[in-house]
């Protein structure tokens, strides 16, 4: 695997994983009882985005070296995947 696709993995892993961790830990401002005058009830009280990018990137990051990992050792190759497909 050349570093190319190495990145393309990574940013792939990263985007999934994000969309995994965005709705964890997020209450509406209707569940908090402060809805804003104007805004959705639904609307987060506090998203804390910075915290949310942090554990998507550790959590790519462990599943990144697993894929390369396996992928590396040859136990799973892009020749295989392809028969895998064209049966």
């Amino acid at each position: 695997m050349n570093w190319f696709s190495a990145l393309v993995v990574y940013l792939l892993v990263w985007w999934v994983s994000l969309f995994m961790i965005l709705p964890l830990g997020i209450r509406g401002q209707a569940e908090e009882e402060d809805v804003f005058k104007g805004s959705e009830p639904g609307a987060p009280v506090q998203v804390d985005m910075k915290k949310k990018f942090w554990l998507t990137t550790k959590i790519a990051t462990v599943i990144w070296f697993a894929i390369c990992a396996i992928i590396l050792s040859g136990i799973l190759d892009w020749e295989m995947i392809g028969e895998f497909f064209n049966r």
